[in-house]
């Protein structure tokens, strides 16, 4: 008997056929799950997102939370989900929210299931505001429209990391065969069992981030407009809340891309990161209203991208550095002028992730308090939030954290990137601002000004072939013979390397890094003798080898076109001699 008829004739079609490769790619392997949990196309077969593999999934995690927390069924869990669909498979967000509810609910585990969609940081925040043992958001953020995703937090309100991605994973593998009623998600409705936090969290979570706005007086006379757009994704509503919670009038939204559309009609991709092509219709609307401020979030809205529109008529859109540069500076102006948090300046913290701008460190070295990179070879914020929640516990305030990939964690009650905070203090911020007659094209070249000129820059290649990634890497490992790196990257001269992947630092005298090594993933820092940083890595959720570059300068230097024009021919070299696009048949971004 075949549970859901749609992934069955897909399978029963391909037997038909005797479709060997695809079937092949259907099962011949699992979704990995791993601390970002899963990310994986909508689709039949165990290597997708699926019925079958969310009741699986969902089966080893609750046996996993059995095991860690004796109270589970006390204290219980809290689903959420965004508006993603597939209908050829017949997947949901919605539908395996569901799934995953029945099989915690089958065991007797209270269920926090959102009745309707939210921003995934409502997750984290539920966590940590009933004080469950653990958070699901079905999402796959701003990947592609036929993908979905299945994050998971901890009780601590931040993403799993390891070793409870191994130990979930386990789990999984012990408990594949479905569960009695495993698949009738309509026990649910009727169980005490399930309950709905989308009002509570809908009043609590926009009274917290009021304690971040310092300036409603400002918000209720601004003149500035702001435009607004959830690129068919959840934000919307949520950013409306926002601005009213602040005394903001509200943004005026992209009509075509302010409902929830999971075919994301009007984009190419649904990821604000990609610049320009995301923001068409932004620009458009925002020069019929005279909005100089456009406020765009990625589609499950814990992300946020921003651009201004500058003098001489062109829009600016900022890079994650940038905006984590002004966000910083004004959390931190904020805090000084303004909290009436008592705490010592010596525990006051702020992190960032350890590919994003240095520009926090600056400032952090210039006003005494403390900064710290994350020492993760993941991206930041599965470490950043995890980090966050151990200051705080020992009495330390962390006023903010950022990663290059537009991730802004500006409020203590969510420790994970939040675009919705994120968009509303980046507009009582302009606010402020335009009290001054200043942009924060302006502001940003103050603050450079101020604590020395950051410049960054950052992209990708596309590479569907992991052998060509790793054939890559191997050559930069052995570029100039066997075990040794380049000494140089065109006329850049190498003053030092950092390899992630192998745990080889040579700047330690051990010549062993102290960061953590992953062997799953490739990780490699240059530093040049020009003052210059690179990264070189994989990505773990896209087929991506990624870089970012950053050059800095003390304050005082304003030679910044002079710095711009020796990144460009930094990265233009190290594209070339380090990556080796053509040879290695390397797809590049495009706008």
């Amino acid at each position: 008997y075949q549970q859901n008829p749609k992934t069955y004739t897909i399978v029963k079609q391909l037997l038909a056929e005797g479709n060997a490769g695809e079937l092949q790619k259907y099962f011949g392997s699992r979704m990995e799950f791993g601390t970002a949990g899963l990310r994986a196309a909508m689709g039949a077969g165990i290597s997708h997102m699926n019925d079958l593999t969310i009741i699986q999934t969902t089966q080893g995690f609750c046996r996993y939370l059995e095991k860690n927390f004796s109270d589970l069924k006390k204290r219980g869990v809290v689903i959420g989900f965004d508006a993603r669909a597939h209908l050829s498979s017949g997947g949901s967000s919605k539908r395996f929210a569901r799934l995953a509810a029945n099989t915690f609910i089958s065991q007797g585990v209270p269920v926090y299931l959102f009745s309707d969609i939210i921003p995934t940081p409502f997750v984290p925040y539920t966590v940590t505001h009933l004080k469950l043992c653990a958070g699901i958001m079905v999402t796959a953020s701003h990947n592609p429209k036929q993908d979905n995703g299945y994050k998971v937090y901890w009780e601590n309100g931040a993403q799993i990391i390891s070793p409870h991605d191994k130990g979930i994973s386990q789990a999984i593998e012990e408990n594949q065969e479905p569960w009695p009623q495993a698949w009738d998600d309509k026990l649910i409705d009727s169980s005490p069992l399930l309950h709905d936090p989308y009002a509570m969290v809908n009043k609590e979570y926009f009274k917290d981030i009021q304690k971040q706005c310092f300036y409603r007086n400002i918000n209720k006379e601004t003149n500035l407009k702001f435009v607004h757009t959830s690129v068919h994704g959840v934000g919307h509503k949520f950013v409306q809340l926002a601005f009213k919670a602040f005394d903001l009038s509200p943004p005026f939204a992209v009509p075509e891309q302010k409902d929830p559309d999971p075919d994301f009609p009007t984009v190419k991709y649904p990821n604000p990161e990609e610049g320009k092509g995301v923001l068409t219709l932004s620009f458009a609307l925002a020069e019929k209203d005279g909005a100089r401020i456009i406020l765009a979030n990625d589609p499950d809205a814990d992300r946020l991208a921003v651009a201004e529109k500058q003098e001489s008529g062109e829009w600016k859109v900022f890079s994650g550095n940038e905006l984590g540069a002004l966000l910083g500076w004004w959390i931190f102006t904020c805090w000084k002028n303004n909290s009436r948090d008592t705490r010592a300046i010596k525990d006051v913290y702020m992190l960032s992730s350890t590919v994003s701008s240095k520009i926090l460190r600056a400032i952090a070295l210039k006003e005494g308090f403390h900064f710290e990179a994350s020492n993760e070879t993941l991206t930041g914020f599965k470490w950043m939030g995890n980090r966050a929640k151990q200051l705080m516990d020992q009495g330390k305030a962390v006023l903010f954290a950022f990663e290059e990939a537009i991730g802004y964690m500006c409020c203590p009650a969510v420790l994970d990137k939040d675009g919705v905070s994120a968009a509303v203090i980046t507009a009582e911020m302009a606010s402020f601002l335009a009290t001054r007659n200043l942009s924060l094209s302006q502001q940003l070249k103050a603050v450079y000004d101020e604590y020395g000129f950051h410049i960054t820059k950052a992209s990708y290649f596309i590479c569907h072939d992991p052998k060509v990634i790793q054939q890559l890497f191997d050559n930069l490992r052995n570029f100039d013979g066997k075990n040794t790196y380049p000494k140089s990257c065109g006329r850049f001269k190498v003053s030092g390397i950092r390899d992630l992947t192998t745990g080889y630092d040579s700047s330690q005298p051990d010549q062993k890094a102290i960061l953590p090594t992953s062997k799953s993933s490739q990780m490699i820092t240059f530093t040049f003798a020009n003052g210059g940083v690179a990264t070189m890595r994989t990505s773990g959720t896209e087929p991506k080898i990624k870089y970012y570059s950053e050059l800095c300068a003390p304050p005082g230097n304003s030679d910044v076109e002079q710095l711009k024009k020796e990144l460009d021919e930094l990265v233009n070299a190290l594209e070339k001699h380090f990556f080796q696009p053509e040879k290695n048949k390397l797809q590049r971004k495009t706008e």
